[in-house]
């Protein structure tokens, strides 16, 4: 069990992390606004979803080679708290404008499963090729 919440939670923990350092270096380089300053770019924002798009299919895949057994159901627990939590990100942003553009927050919710699913098949697939 512990190797089960531990393959799931480095899976939650490379996506969050990377996407975070990612949106560190973007503001330290100036390509973003300084934190605080709403960014109001739409180029920006799709660069912003192109990276986590990447991280999200490097989650799922570490989740898979991390888990003990079934790999793709600990793939899809990971994808379920991505879209619990791209469904919270998606609430938030209706009421809020000063947060950009709603399609933002609708583009990591509909991409969540996808995309860790996909990192978790390409895991499997390496596994079967080996």
């Amino acid at each position: 069990m512990i190797r089960s919440i531990a393959a799931v939670l480095t899976g939650f923990l490379a996506v969050a992390g990377l996407s975070l350092a990612t949106d560190e270096v973007f503001h330290l380089l100036d390509v973003y606004p300084p934190w605080g300053v709403t960014m109001t770019d739409p180029r920006l924002f799709a660069l912003a979803l192109s990276y986590r798009i990447l991280y999200t299919v490097l989650g799922g895949w570490i989740t898979a080679r991390l888990a003990p057994r079934a790999p793709l159901r600990h793939v899809t627990v990971l994808a379920i708290i991505g879209l619990i939590g791209g469904a919270a990100g998606v609430a938030v942003a209706i009421g809020r404008s000063d947060l950009g553009p709603l399609w933002y927050p609708v583009a990591i919710l509909l991409t969540a499963y996808p995309c860790t699913w996909l990192g978790g098949m390409l895991r499997a697939r390496a596994l079967r090729a080996a």
